[in-house]
C-alpha cells in the first residue's frame, strides 16, 4: 500500500516551495483573499454594483457567473471593505433551502434569539432584531452565495423579507451571487415581483489573455515575488487556453506550474514546462473523462439496458473509466515517488550547505 507523505513533510515541501521563488506565501490558493483581489474591468462593475446596491440601502443585487469565476472572492472583498460600522452584514453559503430553513439560517447568522420554533416566531423575532438595528441607526445586510441551489419559493422567501420596512426604509437588503442557473430562476415568470426588485445585475466571464497576465503578476506581487521574467510573454496565451480564463482553473495549474517548477529547480516557465504541467493535470483541468462536448440528447430514445449491444457499450464505458483511474493513480504515486526522492536530495544539499556555512563561521573566529 503506497504512504502518503506525513503534514509536516508536506509542509516542509511548502516552505521550501515558497522560499524558492521569494514568496511571503503561496500566491495561487484556491480559499478567497481579499488581499489577492484582482479587478478586471467586469469583475470591478460587478464590485460597483454592489457598492451602489450599499448605498441605496434597498432592493436586491444579483451577481452571477460560471463556477471559478470570482463571485466568492468580490463577496469577501465587500465584506472587508466595507468601512461602515453601521452595515450588519452576514454570509449565507447555500444548499437547497426550503423557505423556512432559510429563515432559520438567517437567524442563525445575524445570531438572533429565538423564542419558538414556528415560522410565524422565526420571522417576528427577526424583525424584532432588524428593528432594533434600525434604532441604532444601523441596517443588516445578506449575502447570500451560490444562490442557484435556491428553489424559487425560497428566493421569493427572500423577497418577502425586503418587506420588512419602518419610517418608509428597509430593514435588511439582500445581495444573490449565483452560477447562471439563477437567471433561470428569476427570469421565471412567476418571479415579476422579484425582479422589479432588482436595482443592478451582473454577469462575470472569464478572463481574457491579457488580463490572465495581469491577473497572474498582480498574485505574485501581491506574494513578495520580485521577479519580473518568471514567465515568458507568450506563457500567458498557453495558460489561458489550457485553463479557459478561468481564475479558480489559473490557480490551480499555476500552483501546480510552481511546484513543479521548484522540483525542477526552474528559474522561468516557457511553453515546454506548461506543457509537461498540463498533460499531468489534463483531467483536473477539463474536469471530465474527456473533452468532448456531450450531443444534444433530444429526441434520443431510452436507454434498454438489459439490450446486449447496450450491456456491451456500458462494460466499454466501464472499462474506459478504469483505465483512467489506474492512469490517474498511477501518475499520483509517480508523482508522490518524485517529490520523495527530490526532497530527500535538497535536505542533504541543505545539510551540507548548513554545514559548510558553520565551518566557515567557525573558522572565522579563529
Amino acid at each position: 500500500m503506497m504512504k502518503f507523505a506525513p503534514t509536516s513533510t508536506l509542509q516542509k515541501i511548502f516552505n521550501m516551495y515558497e522560499s524558492y521563488y521569494g514568496f511571503t506565501e503561496r500566491p495561487f490558493q484556491l480559499s478567497p483573499d481579499p488581499r489577492f483581489f484582482f479587478a478586471t474591468s467586469h469583475h470591478q462593475r460587478a464590485l460597483s454594483y454592489l457598492q451602489y446596491g450599499l448605498d441605496q440601502g434597498e432592493g436586491f443585487i444579483v451577481i452571477t457567473g460560471p463556477i471559478g469565476t470570482g463571485k466568492t472572492t468580490i463577496a469577501r472583498n465587500l465584506l472587508s471593505t466595507l468601512g461602515d460600522d453601521n452595515i450588519v452584514a452576514a454570509q449565507l453559503v447555500t444548499t437547497k433551502l426550503s423557505p423556512d430553513e432559510l429563515l432559520e439560517l438567517v437567524a442563525a447568522e445575524f445570531s438572533i434569539p429565538l423564542k419558538g420554533t414556528s415560522k410565524a416566531e422565526v420571522l417576528q423575532s427577526i424583525e424584532k432584531f432588524l428593528i432594533q438595528l434600525h434604532k441604532q441607526g444601523k441596517r443588516a445586510l445578506l449575502l447570500v452565495d451560490e444562490a442557484q441551489n435556491l428553489p424559487a419559493e425560497t428566493v421569493e422567501e427572500l423577497r418577502m423579507l425586503s418587506n420588512f420596512q419602518l419610517d418608509d426604509k428597509p430593514l435588511i437588503q439582500s445581495f444573490l451571487l449565483g452560477q447562471e442557473e439563477l437567471k433561470d430562476i428569476i427570469q421565471a415568470p412567476n418571479m415579476e415581483q422579484f425582479r422589479q426588485r432588482i436595482i443592478a445585475s451582473a454577469h462575470l466571464k472569464p478572463l481574457s489573455i491579457e488580463e490572465v497576465k495581469n491577473y497572474i503578476n498582480h498574485r505574485l506581487h501581491q506574494a513578495g515575488c520580485e521577479k519580473e521574467d518568471l514567465f515568458s510573454d507568450d506563457s500567458f496565451e498557453l495558460i489561458h487556453k489550457k485553463t479557459l480564463g478561468v481564475p479558480r482553473k489559473i490557480n490551480i495549474f499555476v500552483d501546480r506550474l510552481l511546484l513543479f517548477g521548484f522540483l525542477e529547480e526552474l528559474s522561468s516557465f516557457g511553453i515546454d514546462a506548461i506543457n509537461d504541467v498540463a498533460q499531468e493535470m489534463s483531467a483536473e483541468l477539463t474536469g471530465s473523462l474527456n473533452s468532448k462536448k456531450l450531443e444534444s440528447t433530444e429526441g434520443v430514445q431510452p436507454l434498454v439496458v438489459n439490450s446486449s449491444e447496450n450491456v456491451e457499450n456500458i462494460k466499454d464505458v466501464l472499462r474506459e473509466v478504469e483505465e483512467i483511474l489506474e492512469s490517474s493513480i498511477k501518475q499520483k504515486v509517480k508523482m508522490a515517488r518524485y517529490v520523495d526522492k527530490l526532497l530527500k536530495q535538497k535536505n542533504r544539499q541543505f545539510a551540507q550547505e548548513q554545514i559548510k556555512t558553520e565551518t566557515e563561521q567557525y573558522l572565522s573566529k579563529d
